[in-house]
């Protein structure tokens, strides 16, 4: 939550929009179909509150239901769409990574941070028939995919660790990092670099490279960087070839961030 949404008065919230919401966060992909009385205990809410929400997304489009459990239908794909159709970064970054991915022959993605997970909000195909990487509106956890550690190295030492202490560290691979302590470490050095790589953290066979995008002030926006297969580049060639291509464009970016 950004410091102007912090600063909003509660009296003038709506607060059953805020439950709501919660009701359709609720379901994911361990709880596709959920009760109400399931629905009421991921959202905090009560079992009758809860069914309300559920019946009236089920009115609305937004769910429909057996009797008994409830699903999220491909009206809430909107709610996405709207953002991806309004949002001033995924158009601004567009020909930036059309030209870094023209360039590497590497599909190149731009990634912000949301909450504990990044989400992919765009990208540009690699020139080739088969591309790698993720999609938009793909959501993965910061803690395994190269541009959450690069927008984390961004935050202030407090920040971070409240981060860190509130982070759930789920292991995808024998190379994912886990332990809090050697995160922070991870943290620590790319913001020394500037740029972060890592390697079969979330998927094996597959590396990355990113780096933070960052406004005329130095605050930061999001995160650039592409999805290789490991055995493409040794790290010296992805420094070498990709990075260059990468701070490029985020420089080319900072003035109009």
């Amino acid at each position: 939550m950004d410091q102007a949404a912090r600063d909003i008065d509660r009296k003038d919230l709506i607060e059953g929009l805020g439950k709501g919401l919660r009701v359709i966060e609720a379901f994911d992909d361990d709880h596709p179909r959920l009760t109400p009385s399931e629905a009421a205990e991921r959202a905090g809410l009560t079992r009758t509150a809860a069914r309300r929400y559920l019946l009236s997304l089920m009115h609305f489009g937004y769910a429909d239901g057996d009797g008994k459990h409830f699903w999220l239908t491909p009206r809430v794909l909107r709610l996405g769409q709207s953002y991806l159709g309004a949002a001033r970064l995924p158009r601004l970054v567009q020909p930036f990574i059309q030209r870094v991915s023209m360039q590497s022959g590497e599909t190149v993605n731009v990634s912000v941070l949301d909450g504990h997970e990044v989400v992919y909000v765009a990208r540009s195909n690699a020139p080739r028939f088969v591309s790698i990487g993720y999609h938009v509106g793909v959501r993965a956890p910061a803690h395994v995919v190269t541009p959450g550690i690069a927008i984390l190295s961004t935050y202030s030492d407090e920040a971070l660790d409240a981060w860190i202490a509130a982070h759930e560290f789920a292991s995808f691979t024998s190379h994912t990092v886990t332990e809090p302590a050697r995160f922070r470490e991870v943290v620590h050095a790319a913001r020394a670099l500037d740029y972060w790589m890592t390697d079969q953290q979330l998927d094996l066979g597959l590396s990355g490279i990113a780096m933070a995008l960052k406004d005329r002030k130095g605050e930061c926006k999001g995160a650039i960087g592409m999805t290789v297969q490991s055995q493409a580049y040794t790290p010296q060639q992805t420094v070498d070839k990709l990075l260059p291509l990468l701070r490029e464009a985020a420089q080319l970016l900072r003035p109009l961030l």
